[in-house]
């Protein structure tokens, strides 16, 4: 039936709208499984969101609205920071049990104690390595998890699964998953963002999109500078006013919508469109976003110097903009990975420890705390025995990580390694079970948080993960 309130379709318009139009139908249905749209679906139009970034409803009423998750990449030793080890100091320089050794890369090397002192810190009395002073007077707000473990002792596998999900790199990572399931509350600013002054091993695939559509992916920014002009290549246009970029953009938007529907879904053609809008808006508000000099002076001395305590300083910035998911890797490759000395942990240690620290203070001075979860950790741990001298191996079956604010408990700690730090015992919490945890503070459930793809319905947490509900506040 046709009339002025169905009017009739071309061929190609009908095949169009079967087909998804702007990646209607697999976006709608991708929502839908999700658990993120309401009411009946009458037609594509209606139950598409006009911008998938738009933010969308949880699942349930959240506990956090954003993360920052502060990547330590290269794996920092857990019973050098925030799991003493007092019993090591009996067993210096003999051999480990094989019962403990049994799951490690090398089965060579000396039980070696921590070279760094531990105290009971706050009125918590969590013990914390000398090695973060800043951040231990900060305690009270933090949920230390001394239980983790991972599937392999290698790099490239832990970092993806840490990010992924999954040792391949063939998932979404965690970021693209929290914006594909909330969307973002800043418009102006990609819902992903991704600070490392370089790329640490494996790279780009630690922050991709995979098989969710492309707008999803995280934006990784090169934080080597922080000059605003600089920091994003190319975003003052010198030779178009912002009219004349707009009337610009609004022209090629129309081509492209009209390519688009000549082609019927393409989701890598709808990510390009959808970028291009991004792109344009960004160049107002990133300027002003990466622009670390508006701090005052006092700010910028809680801080420090040097890239990583700029890059956290810029996270603050991005959380009160509304960016969904900031991720900030602590450095190029992977520093923390101290096979030949664990003294080097002090260096890394001294240029991260004032930033956290100021990180957190801030955040919870400005009220923004208790809605962003930050996470703190690498992609595992490292050995209680010594690797050559005085360095230490990969380490994955037991290792530290903390988190804060967003609805989490602070001032506890959540599981335990044996007496010598090999293999979690108590609590044992793989990191399935974190990245649940994460997404339900969040207000997504981790079970329902799907997308179809190939066939089968995709998850973060694959077909396993449990909540933490012991460190939920």
């Amino acid at each position: 039936m046709t009339g002025p309130l169905n009017p009739p379709v071309t061929r190609r318009q009908a095949i169009a709208r079967i087909g998804g139009g702007f990646g209607a139908l697999g976006l709608a249905g991708a929502f839908a499984q999700a658990g993120l749209l309401g009411g009946v679906a009458r037609g594509a139009e209606q139950v598409v969101p006009p911008n998938p970034l738009a933010a969308r409803p949880p699942h349930f009423p959240a506990r956090a609205k954003r993360v920052i998750f502060l990547f330590m990449n290269g794996g920092p030793s857990h019973i050098d920071t925030f799991d003493p080890k007092p019993k090591l100091r009996q067993y210096a320089g003999k051999d480990a049990p094989e019962s403990m050794t049994k799951t490690n890369r090398k089965k060579k090397g000396a039980i070696m104690p921590s070279p760094f002192a531990f105290a009971r810190r706050g009125q918590s009395g969590i013990e914390v390595s000398e090695l973060f002073p800043e951040v231990a007077s900060c305690i009270d707000d933090l949920c230390v998890i001394r239980s983790l473990y991972t599937d392999n002792p290698n790099h490239e596998p832990s970092l993806l699964m840490m990010n992924s999900g999954n040792m391949q790199p063939i998932r979404p990572s965690l970021g693209s998953w929290l914006t594909f399931g909330l969307g973002s509350e800043n418009q102006n600013l990609p819902g992903f963002v991704v600070l490392c002054p370089g790329k640490p091993v494996v790279g780009p695939q630690l922050w991709s999109n995979s098989f969710l559509p492309g707008v999803f992916q995280g934006t990784h920014i090169n934080n080597k500078t922080v000059d605003p002009e600089r920091i994003i290549r190319d975003i003052r246009n010198r030779h178009l006013s912002p009219a004349a970029q707009r009337e610009q953009v609004d022209l090629l938007q129309r081509l492209n919508q009209a390519h688009l529907e000549a082609r019927g879904r393409d989701e890598p053609l709808e990510a390009r469109i959808a970028s291009l809008e991004i792109a344009y808006r960004m160049q107002f508000e990133a300027r002003d976003a990466f622009d670390v000099g508006r701090e005052s002076p006092a700010t910028r001395a809680l801080y420090g110097d040097g890239e990583f305590a700029n890059a956290c300083l810029i996270a603050r910035r991005l959380a009160e903009r509304g960016v969904r998911v900031t991720q900030v890797y602590y450095g190029n490759d992977q520093p923390w990975d101290d096979h030949s000395d664990i003294l080097n942990h002090r260096n890394h240690a001294r240029k991260s420890d004032r930033a956290v620290a100021a990180l957190l203070r801030d955040l919870k001075s400005r009220g923004l705390l208790d809605e962003t979860l930050v996470i703190w950790g690498g992609e595992f741990g490292r050995t209680p025995t010594s690797e050559g001298a005085k360095g230490r191996d990969h380490h994955s079956t037991g290792f530290t990580m903390w988190l804060a604010g967003g609805g989490v408990r602070g001032g506890m700690v959540h599981g335990a390694t044996d007496e010598l730090g090999f293999h979690a015992v108590t609590n044992r919490m793989h990191v399935h079970d974190l990245h649940a945890t994460i997404l339900h503070l969040m207000g997504l459930d981790h079970e329902r948080l799907t997308f179809r793809y190939s066939g089968r319905d995709f998850r973060l947490t694959d077909v396993h993960g449990s909540v933490a509900t012991e460190i939920l506040a």
